[in-house]
């Protein structure tokens, strides 16, 4: 007997022990989850900000009216001091195309316009969800774009020789560029050589697919400045599941101070951007959108620098959106020394030859076809002439010419027209 007993009181000690690990480790788990949604819960505090009016958009979302003086992006701290500027204090003229008999496409509108409006002295604003948080990899970084990570020793990707003739480095005779980007590739219309103030461009919009929830797809219009072209304001539409938790196409804006290091994120999802309008969300899905052999529909955007602010104001369809202030950057509050108009697609699995390229589409998924592929259209610049034009000097680049691909069309006494995009792995595009 007493041997039995001793046996079955190791066992009940044993399994006293157990139970002792598995509470301990479950109080652990518990007392992990509760932490970690402490730290979601004032995240989201600090993006939400008190509504005056919200508003159910039939797509999902949810729209909340904030007072513009308590938008994100005033607890900035080096936007302590700034005082909101409502309107730009300088206009400039739009130049009409050149060519308007084939331009057969309409302005898209956002979603959530039909199921109300914001009231004046507010502006709308998406509002982000636990789940949008729970799907980002990292709560710090929710909302920006990954580091960009160049793939040359000098981190050079464009220069100017001093006969202003253009040295683009990494190019080759096709328009390649051997991939400056380690993790997302461009095809795009560049132009750089003078100083640029203003950049126009109409954007057809389209839903390709994006393979996994870790990409993203845009097509858009970027300024740039800075050592390595680190300085950016950027706008246009994208695919992005992990900062909008569904493969719809969306409205979005751009910056950044350092090449996305430690500074910028999209829309409103940190301070940044100061957006003075009340009709158009940052970050709002784009309804209807392009289809093959039938109605298309684009984004006209128009960004320009106010020189007696330093502030790059975003106009969309004839419409202040809002600023990107000149407090958030080093020399681009001054102007940008490019301007590029296309698409990037972001994947870890772009030139890490040990894996296949990611299907993720750009554009319409077609590569660069005139008619067919994915456009931009009435492409401007505006420099200190202070004149509205077509860019002096453009060219083609691309980072994987057998995956994305960019090619401006140019017809006699017609307007230019940057055909761009590609479906990524392919036969060409292993």
């Amino acid at each position: 007997m007493g041997k039995r007993v001793s046996g079955l009181g190791g066992k009940i000690c044993l399994l006293l022990v157990l139970a002792s690990a598995v509470l301990s480790f479950g109080l652990d788990e518990v007392s992990i989850s509760k932490e970690n949604d402490l730290e979601i819960e004032r995240k989201l505090e600090m993006l939400n900000k008190p509504a005056v009016k919200s508003i159910q958009s039939e797509d999902g979302d949810v729209i909340d009216c904030v007072d513009i003086y308590k938008q994100p992006s005033l607890d900035h701290p080096a936007l302590k001091n700034h005082k909101i500027q409502i309107k730009p204090t300088i206009t400039y003229p739009k130049t009409p195309p050149t060519d308007t008999k084939n331009n057969s496409s309409r302005a898209v509108s956002q979603i959530w316009q039909k199921s109300g409006s914001c009231p004046e002295g507010t502006i709308p604003i998406r509002r982000i969800r636990k789940q949008d948080l729970l799907g980002a990899g990292s709560l710090d970084r929710y909302g920006r774009k990954s580091p960009y990570v160049f793939n040359n020793p000098n981190n050079t990707v464009y220069d100017i020789t001093p006969n202003n003739t253009h040295s683009f480095h990494n190019l080759n005779q096709t328009g390649a560029s051997n991939n400056v980007f380690v993790n997302r590739s461009i095809a795009v219309l560049l132009t750089l050589g003078y100083h640029y103030i203003g950049a126009r461009g109409e954007i057809n919009v389209w839903n390709p697919q994006v393979e996994k929830p870790d990409e993203y797809t845009t097509a858009q219009i970027w300024v740039v400045n800075g050592d390595h072209f680190a300085e950016t304001a950027e706008a246009g539409w994208m695919i992005n599941p992990t900062v909008y938790g569904d493969t719809a196409t969306r409205f979005f804006v751009y910056w950044t101070a350092d090449a996305s290091q430690k500074t910028g994120c999209f829309d409103l999802l940190c301070q940044g951007f100061v957006q003075t309008n009340s009709e158009i969300v940052l970050g709002g899905k784009l309804d209807p959108v392009s289809s093959f052999e039938g109605e298309q529909y684009h984004i006209p955007l128009f960004m320009y620098w106010d020189k007696n602010t330093q502030n790059w104001w975003l106009e969309y369809d004839g419409k202040q959106v809002g600023y990107w202030p000149s407090e958030l950057y080093g020399v681009l509050k001054l102007s940008a020394v490019a301007v590029q108009w296309g698409g990037e697609v972001y994947s870890n699995t772009i030139t890490h030859r040990d894996v296949n390229h990611t299907s993720t589409k750009m554009g319409n998924g077609i590569e660069a076809l005139y008619h067919f592929s994915a456009w931009i259209r009435n492409t401007k610049i505006i420099d200190y002439s202070a004149v509205e034009k077509y860019p002096e000097w453009v060219h083609e680049y691309m980072d994987e010419p057998d995956c994305y691909s960019s090619f401006n069309w140019v017809e006699y006494i017609k307007e230019p027209i940057l055909y761009f995009g590609g479906r990524g792995r392919s036969p060409k595009c292993p």
